[in-house]
């Protein structure tokens, strides 16, 4: 069955440790070995760069992802293809993979805006706008204050309307995420799960959900554990759990992966890396039909991306 994944955090890997090989390392939850295996044919990277990072090094840290990006993952391996159009995603042949280049928060750009058009000159066709926490843009989801778009952030939007590139919803603030709703053609979360069910300020509410629906947009599952449930042992049923809730609010069409491998240090048992997505895919085969599991598994994004 194929997957769209609509998030992964490799380039932040590889960029703090350039010893690892794409090809099979072990320190990765996605390579190219577990794509082979998983069935995977679109894989979206993320170009994150750590708060840590002195913000006047950022910009060129992005770059030094997208270096990653292009001379480690795609140049060495003829099976992975940049996708930025429904024609490159076309143009892909039976057993090979396309790969999306994508920004986890503008934090990056700080508030230059050409720096953001240089970024998506280079291949990037999804914007977040911000981690957890405020920048130039907006506030994310951690940050207190909670504001919306600010007058930079809204001509972030503005510029990304008109490139055709894809607004991330996922880290935002609740006040921000409306704003983007209002501001945004193209908006949907890579990685967000359903705020009823684990109350994380990184969930989603319902109404928020919904309003991704009615955008005929989509919300990528995170298989990260917390954002799944407060108990301690998180479980494929969990993932479940959200699947089942968002298709109760009408989103059987809405509902993809965003996996976050990569991004955490926590695993769920049988889901542990990339290569293991069939384990997922059986349990999702017990509740629901082949169709609805080829939504939820690759058709529901690729629909968004490729129309």
């Amino acid at each position: 069955m194929k997957i769209f994944d609509a998030h992964c955090d490799v380039l932040l890997k590889m960029f703090m440790d350039h010893t690892i090989n794409f090809n099979d390392s072990a320190k990765l939850q996605v390579n190219l070995e577990g794509l082979n295996e998983s069935g995977v044919k679109v894989q979206m990277f993320a170009i994150y760069v750590p708060e840590a990072i002195h913000p006047e090094l950022k910009f060129n840290a992005a770059l030094h992802m997208i270096d990653i990006f292009y001379e480690k993952i795609l140049k060495p391996f003829s099976k992975m293809k940049l996708i930025r159009t429904k024609e490159d995603y076309e143009q892909l042949t039976e057993g090979e993979i396309g790969a999306i280049l994508t920004l986890e928060g503008c934090d990056a750009i700080h508030a230059d805006i050409m720096k953001l058009k240089t970024l998506i000159r280079l291949g990037v066709t999804s914007v977040g706008l911000t981690w957890n926490y405020g920048n130039s843009v907006a506030d994310g989801a951690l940050e207190k204050r909670g504001g919306g778009l600010s007058r930079f952030g809204k001509e972030v939007v503005n510029l990304l309307n008109e490139r055709k590139v894809k607004c991330d919803v996922s880290h935002l603030s609740e006040k921000g995420f409306w704003d983007v709703m209002e501001w945004s053609a193209l908006p949907f979360a890579s990685h967000s799960n359903c705020f009823s069910l684990c109350k994380h300020a990184r969930n989603l509410k319902d109404e928020q959900i919904k309003a991704l629906i009615e955008k005929d947009s989509v919300l990528g599952i995170t298989f990260v554990t917390h954002f799944l449930s407060m108990d301690e042992n998180v479980t494929l049923s969990h993932i479940i759990n959200h699947i089942d809730h968002i298709c109760e609010l009408g989103g059987e069409n809405h509902v993809g992966f965003g996996s976050d491998f990569d991004g955490t240090d926590r695993e769920i048992k049988g889901l542990e890396s990339v290569r293991y997505y069939d384990h997922l895919m059986n349990e999702l085969l017990k509740y629901y039909s082949n169709e609805q599991v080829r939504k939820f598994a690759f058709n529901n994004f690729s629909r968004m991306f490729f129309r």
